[in-house]
């Protein structure tokens, strides 16, 4: 496992030394280019290109062409399901409300590394015996400024803006997240209305062959055998459908919770049946070490690494001393009407130094602490890119076991048809038993079947491969810096 970042610096080094190195972090993980990838310092080798083999696109436009992936299928209900979705799911909104509270927060540690000023009003009014009362009435303003001679401020503000950085990243992973779900839903909506109409437009050929069945044992020519089990197929594809049904309206309420909206919300939207979303026949793949940088969860670690390895810098600073300048500027008056006129101007200045003497070791403990949160972001990191590899590299490993599949199945599927097409014309001319034409129906239902799971399996897989390419955000525009 690799060291800490900080466990090679000598305590005795000065803090400028870790800013430094700070500094160096933060401008690998911020601005990670080809030739200094930040896998590579976690001790994670990114292969040069993909083990399955697909062509790879390097030009710059890679990532434009995935931020908005989901137009490449040419399903308008898919797009205004995933605009919908991006502005109106809850998740969406709670992850936009952390980044304000992030940068909320930055902003307050900013504040807090200048110089502030106070102004202040009093008023009093005593009396010691049997002296006359007295009052005295003060107005003034009061500044003090604490310099940041170790950089222990500096190091905290850099620490709160990485930890923004890091949620406007975490706001794009959940935007890429729900953009895949909602096309990931679609299609198994599509794909079970699709079994469905299959089902029954099998169901009605089953019920003609009834049909005929029974006219058949009505004039001799079949025997009860025949009718029972042509009763017994039917009765088995009808059996189907309920939970078809089930399904397709389970999927439906899933895209209106997606969207923001009440189960039920989308049943007229989405009750006509429609084609399964058909994914692009190229795929505007990504080198590996391009991939990291497109994906938002990576750049998260990234920004993680550089908050954890701040507060590493700000735990070092409190070590040392720290000092305080104050002053305040006021005028005092034994009456109000006299403040403004005539009052004594009341004026002072403080310098104070504090140094840690005895804290039980309180301070090592904390920098330990610290240093022990960087080596887990260092790792959550490593996690981060391994799982990011493994995603891309199952995603096109199924894409290609899905597309030969597919290519079988409906081979089956087009032998299936005329199979059960000659055996219901032989049966009725008596040339077959009953039993024959029972065997290509059942098997025509489910070559049938399995082709248009294959083709939703196929569009999903597709889904997942965009995910993991890092698709549905645009690195550099997805969420506008506040203003500094």
């Amino acid at each position: 496992m690799n060291e800490p970042m900080t466990s090679a610096l000598p305590s005795r080094h000065r803090p400028g030394a870790l800013l430094l190195a700070l500094s160096a972090a933060a401008l690998l993980g911020a601005c990670a280019t080809p030739n200094t990838p930040s896998a590579e310092s976690a001790g994670i080798a990114v292969p040069a290109t993909w083990s399955t083999g697909a062509t790879t696109n390097t030009s710059s436009s890679t990532a434009t062409d995935l931020a908005q992936w989901w137009q490449r299928f040419n399903d308008p209900a898919l797009g205004a399901l995933v605009t919908q979705a991006l502005q109106a799911n809850p998740g969406v909104r709670s992850a936009q409300a952390a980044l304000l509270q992030a940068r909320a927060q930055r902003d307050v540690q900013q504040a807090n590394n200048g110089p502030s000023l106070s102004a202040s009003g009093s008023a009093q009014r005593s009396r010691s015996g049997t002296a006359d009362a007295s009052s005295r009435f003060q107005a003034g303003f009061d500044a003090s400024w604490e310099p940041d001679l170790f950089g222990g401020n500096r190091a905290s503000l850099d620490a709160s803006e990485a930890e923004a950085r890091a949620s406007e990243t975490s706001l794009a992973d959940v935007q890429v997240s729900l953009a895949a779900e909602v096309a990931a839903s679609l299609i198994e909506l599509r794909g079970l209305q699709s079994r469905l109409d299959i089902a029954q437009r099998n169901l009605a050929a089953q019920s003609e062959t009834l049909q005929i069945t029974r006219w058949r044992v009505q004039a001799g020519l079949a025997s009860s055998l025949d009718l029972e089990q042509a009763i017994a197929a039917q009765a088995q594809t009808q059996a189907q459908i309920p939970a078809l049904q089930t399904s397709l309206a389970q999927a439906r309420n899933a895209l209106s919770v997606l969207t923001g909206q009440a189960p039920g919300a989308l049943d007229a939207t989405l009750g006509a049946v429609a084609p399964v979303p058909q994914p692009p026949a190229d795929i505007a793949l990504s080198l590996p070490a391009e991939t990291l940088r497109q994906r938002p969860d990576v750049r998260t670690a990234e920004h993680r690494i550089s908050a954890a390895l701040a507060r590493v810098v700000a735990a070092d600073a409190a070590r040392y001393p720290s000092f305080r300048l104050g002053g305040s500027l006021g005028l005092s008056a034994l009456t109000l009407g006299t403040l403004t006129d005539g009052a004594s101007v009341v004026r002072s200045l403080l310098a104070s130094v504090s140094a840690p003497l005895l804290d039980g070791g309180a301070a090592k403990a904390q920098m330990r602490a610290q240093e022990a949160a960087l080596e887990q972001a260092r790792a959550g990191y490593a996690s981060t890119v391994l799982t990011a590899l493994q995603d891309v590299e199952d995603a096109l490993v199924a894409i290609q076991g899905d597309r030969e599949r597919l290519a079988r199945l409906q081979t089956a599927a087009e032998a299936a048809v005329n199979a059960e097409l000659l055996a219901r014309q032989r049966y009725q001319s008596g040339l077959i038993d009953f039993r024959t034409v029972l065997d290509t129906q059942r098997t025509l239902l489910s070559a049938q079947d399995s082709v248009a799971s294959a083709q939703a399996s196929l569009a999903t897989g597709h889904v997942r491969l965009y995910k993991a390419l890092g698709g549905g955000w645009t690195p550099d525009t997805a969420a506008p810096s506040a203003t500094r």
